[in-house]
């Protein structure tokens, strides 16, 4: 019996937690939120107000009432692109070295540094 061994794989994104994006595709194409959360492994991410999702919570108690809880949930970060809020638009991402060798995100389109 033949076993494979697990290889851990470092996924980069490029979006971080705290940065503001707007969606391009799907059934919210045009939100812009912030990142809640950042979800490397799957390449996923949380924008806050994207994506809503019910769910219905059954009484833990005697005598609690149920209810109905919205939340965000995840979606795929390629779905995703950095938002700049000075120049209202949204742009991709490349990375570019600072005077002190600092390697930083900047935003194609508006030449804004993100980092």
């Amino acid at each position: 019996m033949v076993t494979s061994k697990a290889t851990t794989t470092r996924h980069k994104m490029h979006v971080k937690k705290g940065d503001t994006v707007q969606v391009i595709a799907g059934r919210d194409k045009g939100k812009v939120g912030e990142v809640l959360q950042a979800i490397p492994k799957d390449s996923k991410v949380v924008v806050k107000g994207v994506n809503m999702r019910t769910k219905h919570v059954k009484p833990q108690q005697e005598g609690e009432s149920g209810q109905i809880v919205i939340s965000e949930a995840p979606i795929h970060s390629s779905n995703v692109m950095l938002y700049s809020e000075k120049q209202k638009t949204a742009s991709r991402v490349c990375y570019t070295f600072t005077e002190d060798g600092r390697k930083v995100r900047m935003l194609k389109k508006t030449g804004e540094i993100i980092d």
